[in-house]
């Protein structure tokens, strides 16, 4: 008998667009799932952007928590937060291109 997995995380995610670079900042119980529907275009505001790629993802036990953290992400404050915690990433990025 097939095992279901059951998971009780929720995770707030930023995905990058390999189309043009631009952010894209989520929340869902399934990042597996998640990633296919973004990149099988059934997300409207994603959909003319794909291919996408995760480049960060926070998990929390809770979905109340996991929701608040996605709406901090999407403010300016957050974008900042973003930008330091993914410094590495970001100088990396640009200097390949």
């Amino acid at each position: 008998m097939p095992r279901s997995r059951i998971s009780n995380w929720h995770y707030v995610y930023v995905l990058r667009s390999l189309k043009d670079g631009d952010f894209y900042i989520g929340y869902t119980q399934d990042l597996k799932t998640r990633l296919r529907q973004h990149n099988a275009k059934t997300n409207f505001s994603t959909k003319s952007r794909t291919p996408f790629e995760y480049i960060y993802v926070e998990s929390c036990k809770n979905e109340k928590d996991a929701r608040r953290r996605e709406d901090y992400l999407k403010t300016v404050q957050g974008g900042r937060f973003l930008k330091v915690r993914l410094r590495e990433f970001m100088k990396d990025d640009f200097v390949e291109k």
